[in-house]
């Protein structure tokens, strides 16, 4: 096969998706075990979920510098120690407080983990394989995300059960760290550190027929043009905000229609839809997560075909459907009885269906695009951290929302968001398909409109 290597490149690089799949996902079905050890209340409920995402953006907002330094690969292995020591932590917590800081330290590594692996896989991928195997990390997180529920199914019935399912993640972070130990940094990051001849062999290896010399005096000249003229200190440019606007624009698109609060809190939604008890609740969750796995294949597909806006466009166009759909189970409880739970059901598996189809993935293909090769890792983590935030204030919230104004209005709420981020993506979002990372960015530096593209 002829990008044999370059496909064992990304699928490595992408298990740091499953490792933040995993801890995204498997809080859902450990909290309600957790509540039953400790009691607590919403607020606290709201604070031990979200708590990873303070992490998150610390450890965001930390190391966009140190990918830019350090590389790209050894990051990815930081995390990985960090992922294996932060699950221990969790799982041999003696009490609430002592999980949210352990939660708070795995989730520096998932902040870490939400960048630099698609900055990874965007900068190894030729032009026209960059939107699928940037795809490859946002499915590797739907994968964590089912292994979790399928862990938290399996340890439901155990003794010190939400210890086991938070435990679990020990074994994807040794396997990330010893797969990236074997592996070359990015032949664009080693341009830019005057390491050419390490450049070209890894050219050279993840793409066979390229033309490794003439690759590298592209990036060269991009790095030149980048407003040095010259000299080593970086001078920010007008034209670079508008890829801020796209990065984070596309952040607040792919965070706050609500994804999250589906992720981690679709066992509780389930139980207010009228499903009894903790297990059927789990098992109805762990469906969620097949068809979020499986859907993601669509957008791997598709992504490089069909482009990232059509896919943005249905995707944002359905999970909007669904959210008044999942609005209207909540507001007219009594007049659908029992089949509001199927209702419920049917609303959250098209919402996933749509959301793993377009903002998923697309939403870290574009921030890894977007960006100028200079200042691609810190520009990145910057988004990371706008994702992070987002997501902080969507997750935490949601509980509160849920018990104050209830079911319908929130999810009408996330509904109204998503018509006005359709309106976003028609006016502000360039379509990358099949574009090098180079030719983007001169598109950028010549004032090319993103409709324009």
């Amino acid at each position: 096969m002829k990008y044999f290597w370059l496909y064992i490149v990304a699928i490595i690089a992408s298990l740091g998706g499953l490792l933040s799949g995993y801890d995204t996902g498997v809080i859902s079905g450990a909290l309600l075990f957790i509540n039953e050890s400790w009691n607590l209340a919403d607020t606290e409920q709201g604070i031990l979920v979200s708590s990873v995402l303070i992490g998150a953006v610390i450890g965001a907002a930390t190391n966009g510098v140190l990918a830019d330094i350090f590389g790209r690969r050894k990051i990815i292995m930081a995390t990985a120690v960090i992922f294996v020591l932060g699950s221990i932590m969790c799982a041999f917590a003696p009490n609430a407080l002592v999980l949210i800081a352990s939660r708070i330290f795995v989730g520096f590594a998932v902040g870490i983990v939400n960048f630099v692996v698609p900055l990874y896989l965007s900068e190894i991928s030729p032009k026209h394989l960059r939107g699928t195997l940037v795809s490859l990390y946002q499915w590797a997180i739907t994968a964590g995300i089912l292994f979790s529920y399928f862990i938290n199914a399996v340890f439901a019935h155990a003794v010190y059960n939400w210890r086991w399912m938070l435990f679990a993640g020990v074994v994807p972070g040794l396997i990330l760290f010893i797969g990236m130990y074997f592996m070359q940094d990015t032949p664009r990051w080693l341009v830019s550190k005057n390491r050419e001849e390490e450049a070209k062999k890894v050219f050279e290896k993840i793409e066979p027929d390229i033309d490794a010399d003439k690759e590298i005096e592209v990036v060269k000249k991009v790095l030149k043009t980048e407003g040095e003229n010259g000299n080593k200190k970086f001078q920010f440019r007008k034209w670079m905000i508008m890829p801020f606007v796209v990065g984070i624009g596309i952040m607040f698109a792919q965070i706050c229609t609500g994804i999250n609060t589906i992720i981690y809190y679709a066992p509780t939604i389930f139980k207010n839809a009228g499903f009894e008890s903790n297990i059927t609740a789990i098992y109805a969750t762990t469906g969620i997560g097949v068809v979020n796995f499986l859907m993601t294949i669509v957008a791997l597909y598709f992504t490089d075909k069909l482009g990232r806006k059509p896919l943005l466009y249905f995707g944002l166009t359905g999970v909007m459907l669904s959210l008044i759909a999942l609005g209207c189970a909540f507001q007219f409880a009594d007049f659908f009885g029992e089949n509001m739970k199927w209702i419920a059901v049917g609303s959250l598996v098209t919402y996933i269906i749509c959301f793993a189809m377009s903002l998923g993935p697309i939403g870290w293909i574009l921030v890894s695009e977007v960006f100028p090769l200079k200042i691609r890792g810190i520009a990145m983590s910057i988004c990371t951290v706008s994702n992070f935030a987002f997501n902080f204030f969507v997750v935490s919230s949601f509980p509160i929302l849920l018990h104050r104004i209830g079911g319908a209005y929130t999810f009408w709420g996330f509904g109204l968001v998503s018509f006005l981020c359709i309106v976003f993506v028609y006016f502000c979002v360039p379509e990358t398909k099949g574009i090098s990372l180079e030719k983007i960015e001169a598109n950028w530096v010549h004032g090319v409109h993103p409709r324009d593209f």
